[in-house]
């Protein structure tokens, strides 16, 4: 396989810039003239809109800017790109990241695509969700999948750790998610009732699904929210997640609520997507959402500006030592009101309406996730 010595970006057939290697593991990025006449910053923070060479840092992306490494498949979708590497003879960790962007192509979250295309010819087949998840499962426990090309060609560009495949209907695009080899056989009816929930509570959720299954009450599904429906077509949508705009990793807890408020604000200007942050925020903590690190927050950048994504990866779920990976006002093991209200007083939002939103997200939590939280909580 050879290696990508240079990678084009492109968003939506314009030509974005350029990406190369420099020093050998590090990367250079050059938005295209082209664009700095007609396009938008990408990544405001750390790839402004203007002229000039921009060297990533070797951390915490290895060497990519995390715009760049948002395209790259996490957890599930790198196990599988391993695997179909390790398939074709080649060996993983020889293949560098300009390389498995070539990999991704026209395949990642959000807008931005690459060239040139390393593409390998596989088929999928949606037919039967009971057996791709069975085939998940062996995945997981290191076993061979007889339906390898299937879950590559479905799931290789998705992140997060629980198994998944993306899946073309006639409504849309919609990602489903199967269990991992830790989940309980009704995770996916949990999530189902956890978006649900948080939908209730006023939070903004993409269109969620639970489909059917023989083996359990069913597997979670939820309508990708970085492409639209035109006349024309299917549109992609640019995304950037808190990690790629700040350049953090989502491994290490190092953000706060007040900080995801203060970016929400800086970008979207709008009174909207703050209150959303907060209410998630106090539906997260009420609902015992802990792993809620800076890849499960993302912004959406269509007609012109920024606004917050819709809410995603919401289920009863721990985090490192059991704390929140994103902490409240500085409480990240046994946030309670005064913190939640405390994280508010900071954003901005008034103590009255900091507090009503707070009592209403609880009563419909406790009302509807009852069943899944531990009476302590």
């Amino acid at each position: 396989m050879e290696t990508v010595d240079r990678l084009e970006v492109y968003y939506d057939g314009q030509h974005v810039g350029t990406m190369a290697p420099y020093q050998r593991y590090l990367t250079a990025f050059e938005y295209s003239q082209e664009w700095i006449s007609e396009g938008f910053a990408i990544s405001p923070f750390s790839l402004p809109l203007e002229k000039g060479v921009k060297i990533a840092k070797a951390d915490p992306f290895d060497g990519l800017f995390g715009i760049f490494a948002d395209s790259l498949p996490d957890g599930w979708g790198r196990l599988l790109v391993d695997r179909m590497l390790r398939k074709k003879g080649e060996h993983p960790e020889e293949i560098d990241s300009l390389t498995r962007l070539s990999i991704v192509g026209q395949s990642g979250m959000g807008a931005l695509t690459y060239k040139p295309v390393y593409q390998w010819n596989t088929k999928s087949d949606i037919s039967d969700l009971d057996r791709l998840a069975a085939e998940c499962k062996k995945i997981l426990q290191s076993k061979d999948s007889d339906d390898l090309d299937t879950l590559f060609a479905l799931g290789g560009s998705s992140g997060g750790a629980r198994p998944k495949v993306m899946v073309q209907l006639d409504d849309g695009e919609w990602i489903v998610k199967f269990p991992s080899s830790s989940d309980p056989v009704n995770i996916g009816l949990m999530e189902y009732e956890y978006n649900l929930c948080a939908k209730a509570c006023g939070i903004e959720i993409p269109e969620v699904r639970l489909f059917s299954s023989k083996n359990s009450p069913g597997y979670f599904g939820s309508k990708r929210f970085d492409r639209k429906e035109t006349e024309s077509g299917v549109r992609k949508i640019h995304m950037a997640t808190v990690s790629a705009l700040l350049e953090v990793s989502h491994r290490v807890p190092a953000l706060d609520y007040t900080s995801l408020m203060a970016l929400t604000w800086q970008l979207t200007r709008q009174a909207e997507d703050l209150q959303q942050m907060y209410t998630l925020m106090c539906f997260n903590v009420f609902s015992h959402n802990r792993d809620d690190h800076s890849n499960n927050f993302s912004y959406l950048y269509d007609c012109g500006s920024w606004r917050l994504a819709p809410a995603y990866d919401l289920t009863y779920s721990n985090s490192m030592r059991g704390e929140h990976a994103t902490t409240i006002a500085g409480e990240g093991r046994n946030p309670g009101m005064k913190d939640l209200l405390k994280a508010a007083k900071i954003a901005g939002i008034k103590e009255s309406k900091a507090r009503q939103i707070a009592d209403y997200v609880r009563e419909i939590v406790s009302d509807k996730l009852s069943q899944y939280l531990n009476p302590e909580l």
